[in-house]
């Protein structure tokens, strides 16, 4: 029996830290690419350091999108951030771009040919997850952690607050009773700030109200220990503070440890590749199992084969909450999604230039967008799967 009184721990990162800008520019990338050929195919990498940025990868896109392009994308990501310091500015960092075609091995597997379905692009095991913690279905430790840093980067974007600098972390430690969370036991923030002399007090009298506004009022009190900057000044932040990569905070992406990761990145990938479509399919269905009243907590994993286009598997664990057979559960979602890769672009959509807003604050537990961003949070699949059970 799972326990049902303990604290969990989740962390999130701002889209100043280093390794969310180099995940911002590859989906920029990505974007562009998916923008102006929406069958292009995007592997980028994206290295940070000291006024240095390095863009690699393999595409198969269009002309459109060349080098100068790409370094201008770079720029401007950089600029949006807010990177204008001696050691990383937007406008006089060195940007090399050392793109190539993809290889004609890899994509002899997952183009779609005669009497072939389109295969996925490597193997793997994608995860997804939804739980009742939260109105998003998101555990609540990794969901409160982005709200803090998201609020800290309207301030900041806003000029509301003008003492931040863009690189900053959150952690956020909850504590569950009867296996619900009721309170935060402690909170971690460590943010660049632009006025050298500031301390850490002076830092969380700065950070402390946007804190308390995005948290439920009842879950913080005097019990609750705050550690705001507890190394003291931070200044010097971003690539020039420290080395940033694409791919690197794949739990922060995600939900945080509350769920299993199957060890694929997002960001820099087409949505052919299915570390990303998978992951984001499996919490499309994880979320609709829940939001159906069929579990109070649904993982579900999906396994792929390089060049094969049907999931080698489908798995459902419910912890114990399911209302229904996981097996029928099971079934019952291999009914109403086509789970090839090319079945789930179809489904959600995702041949499109939606990428660059998923980089920083999660991939999960965003309210859908308009135009198609952030379609796996949507809740239509309910009745389907009430019809095939």
């Amino acid at each position: 029996m799972a326990r049902r009184n303990y604290h969990f721990t989740s962390e999130s990162v701002s889209e100043g830290h280093p390794d969310k800008v180099c995940d911002r520019i590859s989906d920029m990338v990505v974007d562009a690419h998916l923008g102006a050929f929406s069958e292009a195919r995007v592997g980028c990498e994206t290295l940070a350091t000291t006024n240095r940025v390095v863009i690699a990868g393999e595409v198969r896109g269009s002309d459109e999108v060349d080098a100068a392009r790409v370094e201008s994308l770079a720029r401007a990501a950089i600029r949006d951030i807010g990177y204008e310091q001696e050691g990383f500015h937007w406008e006089n960092c060195q940007i090399d771009v050392l793109l190539h075609e993809q290889s004609a091995d890899i994509a002899q597997g997952v183009d779609s040919r005669e009497n072939k379905d389109e295969g996925a692009g490597d193997q793997g095991i994608m995860f997804g997850y939804a739980c009742r913690e939260t109105p998003e279905l998101m555990p609540a430790p990794i969901l409160y952690a982005h709200k803090i840093l998201r609020r800290l980067a309207e301030a900041r974007h806003s000029g509301e607050e003008k003492g931040l600098g863009p690189d900053s972390k959150s952690q956020v430690t909850v504590e569950y009773r009867d296996g619900q969370p009721v309170a935060v036991s402690s909170i971690v923030l460590s943010t660049q700030h632009l006025d050298d002399t500031l301390e850490s007090s002076d830092v969380r009298r700065m950070v402390e109200p946007y804190i308390r506004e995005v948290l439920p009022e009842s879950w913080i009190s005097n019990d609750t220990v705050w550690h705001v900057n507890p190394t003291g000044k931070f200044v010097i932040g971003g690539p020039d503070g420290d080395c940033g990569l694409t791919g690197r905070k794949i739990i922060v992406d995600t939900y945080g440890g509350s769920a299993p990761h199957g060890g694929g990145a997002f960001s820099g990938k087409d949505p052919t590749k299915v570390d990303r479509s998978a992951a984001y399919a499996a919490r499309y269905l994880a979320k609709n199992v829940v939001a159906g009243g069929f579990a109070d907590r649904c993982t579900i994993q999906l396994s792929y084969a390089i060049g094969v286009a049907q999931p080698l598997s489908i798995y459902v664990d419910t912890q114990d909450t399911a209302k229904v057979d996981e097996a029928a559960l099971e079934r019952a979602l291999a009914k109403v999604m086509d789970l090839s890769p090319r079945g789930i672009r179809q489904h959600l959509k995702l041949n499109r230039p939606i990428y660059a807003r998923t980089s920083a604050y999660g991939h999960f537990g965003r309210e859908p967008d308009e135009d198609g961003g952030f379609s796996w949070e949507r809740v239509d699949l309910v009745d389907a799967i009430e019809d095939a059970l």
